[in-house]
C-alpha cells in the first residue's frame, strides 16, 4: 500500500532542493496554512478503503460547504512525500513505511498522523508467477521481484525476505508502480511481485501467494495505511481536521454496518462492480472509529498510543536496510501523532 521510490541521498537532496521552488507557488496560492483561506488539498490513492468512500459520497464537502476541496490522485507514498515537501498537499492517505521515512532525515516532513485508514491484511501480498519455479520465499534467490520502492509493500517484502533468511543482495528488486508491475508480469519480466489491491487480484490469477501482510503483521511486522495532515494546516484549521476525521470515521462505520453500500462507493472510484469491490474490502482490516483513540493506536492527548512505536520500529528496520540516514528519537514519532480532540471527535 502505497507508495514508492527510495532515492539515493544525492538524488533526494537534489529533488528536495528543487521541489519547493516548483511547488511553493501552488502551496502559497491555496492558503493551506492560512486560516483566512478555506481550502483543502487532499491526496488520495486508488486502493480500497474508507478514504474512497469519503471522496465518492462527498462527505467532506457536505461537512465543510465553505471550503474549496480538491482531491488529487497519487500513485505512491513517495510522490505524496514529495508533495508535502513542496507544500502542495494538506491531507493525504499514505502508508506507514513512507510516513516513517517522511519523519526521518533527510526529509523531516512537518506532518502529523491523525487517522488509521486500515491495517494491511490479505490486501497486500508477495506473489510468485506461475512458471517461475518458485514454491517458497527461499526459492526467490537469484530471482527478479517487482515492488513499488519506499512503499508498505517494499517494507513488507524486505521483512519477508529477512524472515526467510534471504539477503536483499541475493535477489534483484525492481522499482515499479502497481500497473507497471502488471505489464512486466504479463511480459514474463518478473518472477515475483509484492503489491496491493486492486492489481494484486490480477497477479493472483497467474501466480501463487507466498506470504501476505496479514501474516507478517502476526509475525511482528504490521503495516498500515494512515491519514496524515500537514502541521501548518492542522494549526490553522483544526476544525477542518476534525471534520475530516469525522468523515473518515463515518466511512469506517459504513464498511462495518453496510458492506454493500460501502463497496458500491469504493467500486465507483475503482471502476469495479459492487461484488468485486466488496471482495477487495473484505481482505483489509478496518478498525472501529472508537478503537483509533485506544492505547494500541493513536491514543489520547494525555498519552500517545502505540502507533508511535510502530513508526519508530519501521524506522529502525529502514535504517538497518540502509534506506534512511538515521533513526529519529522516539519522541519525534510521538510528537507526530495528532491526538487533539480524541476520543470525542470520533464518536458518532
Amino acid at each position: 500500500m502505497r507508495r514508492p521510490i527510495f532515492r539515493t541521498l544525492l538524488t533526494t537532496a537534489v529533488l528536495l532542493a528543487a521541489v519547493p521552488l516548483a511547488g511553493c507557488g501552488d502551496g502559497a496560492a491555496s492558503g493551506g496554512g492560512d486560516p483566512q483561506r478555506k481550502s483543502i488539498r487532499l491526496a488520495y490513492q486508488a486502493f480500497p478503503s474508507g478514504d474512497l468512500i469519503v471522496k465518492n459520497q462527498q462527505l467532506l464537502e457536505k461537512a465543510l460547504p465553505d471550503y474549496k476541496i480538491t482531491w488529487t490522485k497519487f500513485d505512491s507514498g513517495a510522490s505524496i512525500n514529495t508533495a508535502f515537501a513542496a507544500g502542495s498537499v494538506d491531507i493525504a492517505a499514505i502508508g506507514s513505511s513512507p510516513v516513517a521515512r517522511g519523519l526521518s532525515a533527510p526529509l523531516n516532513l512537518p506532518y502529523k498522523v491523525a487517522f488509521v485508514l486500515d491495517v494491511a491484511g490479505d490486501n497486500e501480498a508477495l506473489v510468485a508467477r506461475n512458471g517461475a519455479n518458485v514454491a517458497s520465499i527461499t526459492d526467490l534467490r537469484g530471482k527478479k521481484i517487482g515492488t513499488p520502492f519506499a512503499s508498505t509493500a517494499h517494507f513488507s517484502l524486505l521483512a519477508a525476505l529477512n524472515q526467510a533468511g534471504v539477503k536483499e543482495s541475493e535477489v534483484t528488486l525492481v522499482d515499479l508502480e502497481p500497473q507497471d508491475i502488471l505489464a512486466a508480469w504479463t511480459r514474463g519480466d518478473l518472477d515475483a511481485a509484492y503489491s496491493w489491491l486492486p492489481s494484486l487480484d490480477e497477479l493472483k490469477k497467474t501466480g501463487k501467494v507466498l506470504i501476505t501482510s496479514r501474516e507478517l503483521a502476526t509475525a511482528g511486522k504490521p503495516t498500515l495505511d494512515l491519514g496524515v495532515v500537514s502541521t501548518a494546516f492542522a494549526d490553522a484549521h483544526p476544525e477542518a481536521v476534525d471534520a475530516w476525521r469525522k468523515a473518515e470515521a463515518k466511512a469506517l462505520d459504513l464498511i462495518a454496518s453496510d458492506p454493500t453500500a460501502a463497496a458500491t462507493a469504493v467500486g465507483r472510484e475503482l471502476n469495479l462492480d459492487t461484488a468485486a469491490a466488496q471482495h477487495q474490502l473484505s481482505q483489509g482490516v478496518f478498525l472501529k472509529p472508537a478503537e483509533l483513540a485506544s492505547p494500541e493506536w493513536l491514543g489520547s492527548p494525555e498519552k500517545v498510543g502505540a502507533l508511535a512505536d510502530n513508526l519508530y520500529n519501521a524506522a529502525v528496520f529502514l535504517k538497518a536496510q540502509k534506506k534512511i540516514d538515521a533513526i529519529p528519537d522516539r519522541s519525534v514519532f510521538e510528537a507526530a501523532i495528532y491526538t487533539k480532540g480524541l476520543p470525542s471527535v470520533l464518536r458518532p
